[in-house]
């Protein structure tokens, strides 16, 4: 067994009930004011802060890597990725500096892996780590490319408006960057026999990126995800859960809508229950395949103090 195998054999999710959590910090006074109903600004104040110039400086200050840990447990949380068949597509939205892009390409050799941020600083670190791989004929599996999916859609080269139809889009088909789009162009038709565009993906990944987009485009973004997969395709879905760790971190002043919080770098975090994902990607067209919380207790390595992480974990389909 590899030892990236070997770890996310290891990998466990249950060390707690989600319920037992959930009682006891709503009966915690001090942490009351997480569920207290809030007032939305202005919709010009909500957004004052552009999300994606905040994610494009975390970038830039994160840039020697170290601050993101290959996803290695993503063999055992998402296994339809090593077995699925040659040549299989899979995008993965918000890639950042390629955590989840190395087990996905060490785990299936045959694999085609499409990769888009909001950050060009994270994508070339990205193209960087995996080149600095071992991993067999990265070079034509791994393509990298500028697209910020939530406010001007994938590009036309993934699937075009014609292929979008075919896929089941009804929605209006938008276009991403220009100058990327006529390099990966040229790359996607030599590899696909055909003279418009990939013609959609098998599985779309969305690992911790959902919540770093604000609430009310959310439902835009899923919608964008839908367009380009292929009917019976999947989406593969994790984020962070109401009541992690992470959320009682944030002070009052840094709510920004219910369950959503900025840091003090103008980036975004929301925190989703089961409930709020469920109607999520059921109005986006999703079929639910499976949905719960992943409830892991870790160490502090520097401090020894116990942690309670929440995330959700998610399959959705697109009916065939």
């Amino acid at each position: 067994m590899s030892a990236s195998a070997a770890e996310a054999s290891e990998y466990h999710s249950k060390d707690f009930k989600w319920d037992t959590l959930r009682q006891e910090i709503e009966n915690d006074p001090s942490l009351n004011y997480h569920f207290l109903p809030f007032v939305s600004p202005q919709p010009e104040q909500q957004l004052s802060k552009d999300p994606i110039k905040a994610w494009q400086s975390f970038h830039i200050q994160h840039s020697s890597g170290k601050f993101f840990k290959e996803r290695r447990y993503l063999l055992k949380e998402f296994p339809e990725l090593v077995s699925c068949g040659d040549g299989c597509k899979v995008l993965e939205v918000g890639c950042g500096n390629g955590s989840s892009a190395l087990p996905i390409l060490r785990g299936n050799e045959k694999i085609i892996l499409y990769a888009c941020d909001c950050s060009n600083e994270t994508l070339q670190r990205a193209k960087e780590f995996v080149a600095a791989s071992n991993v067999a004929s990265v070079e034509n599996r791994f393509w990298p490319f500028y697209c910020d999916f939530a406010t001007t859609g994938f590009p036309k080269w993934l699937a075009c408006a014609n292929c979008r139809e075919n896929l089941g889009q009804k929605d209006q088909i938008c276009v991403s960057d220009v100058g990327e789009e006529r390099t990966l162009e040229t790359v996607s038709w030599s590899m696909e026999e055909r003279s418009c565009c990939v013609g959609g993906v098998d599985f779309v990944t969305l690992i911790f990126t959902l919540s770093a987009v604000p609430l009310q485009i959310m439902p835009t973004a899923l919608r964008e995800c839908f367009s380009v997969l292929k009917p019976g395709g999947m989406l593969l879905f994790r984020d962070y859960g109401l009541y992690d760790m992470t959320m009682l971190r944030f002070e009052p002043d840094q709510r920004v809508g219910f369950r959503e919080y900025m840091r003090s770098d103008g980036t975004r975090s929301y925190f989703f229950c089961l409930d709020t994902v469920k109607n999520l990607f059921n109005c986006a067209g999703f079929i639910e395949l499976e949905i719960e919380y992943c409830c892991v207790k870790s160490v502090n390595r520097r401090n020894g103090k116990s942690m309670q992480r929440v995330w959700v974990h998610g399959k959705f389909q697109k009916p065939i």
